[in-house]
C-alpha cells in the first residue's frame, strides 16, 4: 500500500523561509485549496493520505519532504537547515515511527529532505545550504548497512536539489542543468526543462505517473514527447513558498508484514 504523510498548510505560510525567491504575496485559502487538490491527486493515484495536523505557528510546515528521508528499509528524521523548522520534526517521526524503523541525524548536522533523491539504491545529496558535512556524514553511516551509496552532488542557484532534478521515469531525470552538475547522474536518460521554464525541473513520480505543476506547460509537452504520463497540479500559491511537488508530501510503501521485519531488523 502506498501512503502519502502531509500536512495542511499553516496560517502562518506566508511567513515562510525564502531563499532564492522575492517574497511574492500568498493568498492562504488559495493555497490551502490548492493543497487539499493535490491530496485529491495523490489518493487518484493510489495513496493512502495521512494528514498531520496543521502548525499555526510553523510557516513551512506544510513541506514534509524535508524533514524525513523514507526508504524501504528504515526512515531518517532530519535536522533541516533552517533553525525555524526544527520543530516541525517530531510530529513527523511519531507518524512514520508505526512503519519504519527511525534514525535521527543529531547535531551540530543539517540536511533536508528536499536534497536527497534516490535512484535504486543510490542516494544522491544536494551540496546545498541546508545539507552539511555533518549531516551527509550521518546519513552515509545509516544506509550503508542497507546497501546504499550516498553520492554528494554539486549545484547552484536554487534551494535544493529537486529544485534540479526529479526522476520522472526508471531510468529517467528532468533537469535543468544550470542548477545542478548533470555528470553526476551518467548512464540516465534526461530530459532538460524548457529554457524559459528555470523552475520547471521539480516532478513528483508515482508509479508510472509523472504529478507535474500546471505551470510548465512546455516542460510538460518535452515530458509527454518522451512517452511519460502526467498528472498535472496547480500550486502556484504554494510555489510562493519555494516549494515544488515533491515538497508536499512523504511517500512509501509499507505492509504489516514489512513493518514486523523492519522492526525485528
Amino acid at each position: 500500500m502506498l501512503v502519502a504523510i502531509t500536512r495542511e498548510v499553516s496560517p502562518s505560510f506566508d511567513r515562510c523561509e525564502l531563499t532564492h525567491l522575492a517574497r511574492e504575496a500568498i493568498n492562504i485559502n488559495v493555497a490551502k485549496a490548492q493543497h487539499r487538490q493535490y491530496e485529491n491527486c495523490l489518493a487518484d493515484l493510489g495513496c493512502a493520505i495521512h494528514r498531520l495536523p496543521v502548525e499555526p505557528e510553523m510557516p513551512d510546515s506544510v513541506f514534509v519532504e524535508d524533514t524525513a528521508i523514507v526508504l524501504d528499509e528504515l526512515a531518517i528524521i532530519t535536522r533541516p537547515g533552517a533553525e525555524s523548522r526544527i520543530a516541525e520534526t517530531p510530529s513527523v517521526a511519531k507518524a512514520l515511527e508505526v512503519h519504519r524503523r527511525l534514525y535521527h541525524i543529531e547535531p551540530p548536522g543539517t540536511i533536508d529532505g528536499g536534497d536527497v533523491l534516490c535512484v535504486d539504491r543510490t542516494l544522491y545529496v544536494g551540496l546545498s545550504s541546508r545539507s552539511d558535512k555533518s549531516g551527509i556524514e550521518q546519513l552515509c553511516g545509516f544506509v550503508a548497512p542497507f546497501s546504499y551509496a550516498v553520492e554528494p552532488v554539486k549545484m547552484q542557484g536554487c534551494l535544493h536539489l529537486k529544485s534540479a532534478v526529479t526522476r520522472v521515469g526508471r531510468n529517467t531525470l528532468l533537469v535543468n542543468r544550470a542548477w545542478v552538475d548533470v555528470g553526476a547522474f551518467a548512464g540516465m536518460d534526461l530530459v532538460d526543462v524548457d529554457p524559459t521554464e528555470s523552475m520547471g525541473a521539480n516532478a513528483l513520480l508515482i508509479g508510472e505517473v509523472a504529478v507535474y505543476p500546471t505551470a510548465y506547460a512546455r516542460t510538460r509537452e518535452r515530458l509527454e514527447d518522451r512517452g511519460i504520463a502526467v498528472r498535472t497540479v496547480d500550486v502556484s500559491d504554494l510555489a510562493k513558498g519555494e516549494g515544488g511537488v515533491t515538497c508536499c508530501s512523504l511517500i512509501f510503501t509499507t505492509t504489516s508484514q514489512q513493518k514486523a521485519e523492519t522492526m525485528r531488523g
